[in-house]
């Protein structure tokens, strides 16, 4: 009956979704315009497979879409409930979620972690950073352990994560109550409380914020949502005749709490209506008044661009900038193939998500057509001679990067190996107590290594006793053996257990 159900539920929502679309594009011109634009977009890159996109002014969804596949192997068309991974936009989610808590008075933003936790962190830390040091990104800390277990290795457990709380350190680069961005601080936040209070980040985050909003589509397990459910595929096209599937797809392991939500179009623009109204969806106030708000004000002063846009600061969750002349409140998010943009304008009343499954070349493709929608909307006139062109220079230059990007493979599979004992030797198990065990295995001709759910094949580097290796893909690192039974990656040391 539960199976029933859902299906029934997942037909009805596709419906919906069509039906949506339909009324958008014959409601107002502009969605025609912005489908049109989409389509023949992606007909001119021909790397992005699908995309996702929603626009919404105050409280109401004015151009709701999908376009493209969800995987190039299997052509499932993209709709307005395809999940899409959000990577880093689900920061602003979690932020919401701990900024409730402290709102009933269940934690406090502004006290020092160590006044209600007790997990462990070094007592200088404990008595200084706050959860909104922590999730504004100016803690002025690094666990490079637990940031790498969360979001690639996957080999963790509620123990693991808080035996590692331990291993945080001050940033030598950068101070408390500077900023610097990274998953540190939210993977810490929520670490902290599941060890105090018993509550995983996934169960906080549905209790606080994807129940109240009926985010039904966006869920912190996607392997389930890959079973039962439409769900886009990360992938690279950076190769021809690509795109292809990414090697690496997120699992329930490697979702975390810095980035850790797959979600739909639709959802999303429930997620943005509650930006521009404070808290109330569907005439309804689901948080308290000024509670939503609060995550959008600047809690460490940033200076920086990304693209087109300006960063003046970051708030809970939320960067806060400059698009033209118009505040910008956004948070993007990528990784492994798929590209999320989450943006809105407050002082314009409108907000755009747009969702791609491409992020080797093309990710800057989501930015384009968020950028296009505000000033469709804001009835720029030559809006489309202007965005066209914009997506024929990325297009350009992408099909400058593909062939250098290729001579570059080719060049490195030439590479002689520089290793001073035969392949064999280094075969076996190596451990690192914080970062884990990583295996070293024989391809015949060559070495395999994996370390929890990443796995590659080793090339040739140029440094003598070294590999080149992409446990993460596009991210190429070095791993050298010393000769004494131990290898070095990422700069942490393992030491050989076994052959």
């Amino acid at each position: 009956m539960r199976n029933a159900f859902l299906a029934g539920g997942l037909i009805a929502l596709t419906l919906m979704g069509r039906v949506d679309i339909a009324w958008a594009q014959s409601a107002d011109p502009r969605a025609a315009q912005a489908d049109a634009f989409i389509a023949r977009s992606l007909e001119a890159l021909g790397v992005v497979p699908g995309i996702a996109v929603a626009v919404v002014v105050g409280d109401e969804v004015v151009f709701l879409t999908g376009q493209g596949v969800t995987d190039v192997r299997s052509g499932i068309p993209v709709d307005a409930n395809t999940r899409f991974y959000i990577a880093s936009s689900t920061k602003p989610m979690v932020a919401l979620a701990i900024a409730a808590m402290d709102a009933r008075g269940d934690v406090d933003l502004d006290a020092p972690v160590g006044v209600w936790s007790h997990a462990g962190l070094p007592a200088d830390i404990a008595g200084a950073v706050t959860l909104t040091d922590l999730l504004s990104h100016r803690a002025g800390v690094e666990n490079d352990a637990l940031t790498f277990r969360l979001a690639y290795s996957g080999e963790h457990s509620a123990s693991v994560r808080r035996d590692l709380v331990a291993a945080t350190t001050w940033d030598a680069d950068t101070p408390h109550g500077q900023f610097r961005y990274s998953n540190v601080g939210y993977n810490l936040a929520t670490t902290l409380i599941e060890a105090d209070r018993g509550l995983d980040w996934r169960d906080l985050v549905v209790r606080e914020v994807l129940t109240p909003l009926g985010m039904m589509a966006t869920t912190p397990w996607i392997e389930a949502e890959r079973g039962r459910a439409s769900v886009a595929a990360g992938h690279f096209g950076h190769l021809p005749p690509g795109p292809v599937v990414a090697v690496l797809q997120k699992t329930d392991q490697t979702m975390h709490s810095a980035g850790g939500l797959v979600a739909s179009a639709r959802d999303m623009a429930r997620w943005l209506e509650i930006q521009l109204t404070d808290g109330v969806l569907d005439g309804h106030r689901i948080f308290p008044a000024g509670l939503v708000a609060s995550t959008h004000q600047t809690r460490v002063a940033t200076d920086a661009t990304f693209g087109p846009y300006k960063r003046l600061g970051y708030g809970l969750g939320w960067y806060v900038g400059q698009y033209g002349d118009q505040t910008l409140i956004h948070h993007f998010g990528n990784f492994g193939g798929s590209r999320a943009h989450v943006s809105f304008m407050p002082e314009r009343g409108i907000g755009v998500v747009v969702l791609i499954n491409e992020d080797a070349v093309a990710g800057g493709f989501a930015d384009i057509v968020a950028n296009y929608l505000y000033d469709l909307y804001g009835g720029r006139p030559d809006v489309d001679a202007i965005f066209d062109a914009e997506v024929a220079a990325l297009a350009q230059r992408i099909e400058g990067l593909r062939p250098r990007i290729a001579a570059d493979v080719e060049a490195r599979r030439t590479r002689p190996w520089r290793l001073d004992h035969p392949m064999a030797s280094y075969v076996g198990v190596y451990e690192s107590p914080a970062m884990g065990r990583l295996y070293v295995g024989s391809t015949g001709d060559g070495l395999i290594l994996s370390i929890g759910v990443l796995s590659a094949e080793a090339e040739p580097f140029t440094a003598p006793n070294s590999l080149r290796i992409e446990l993460i893909p596009l991210r190429g690192e070095v791993l050298t053996f010393d000769g004494t039974g131990r290898l070095t990656y990422g700069g942490v040391v393992f030491e050989r257990r076994r052959p």
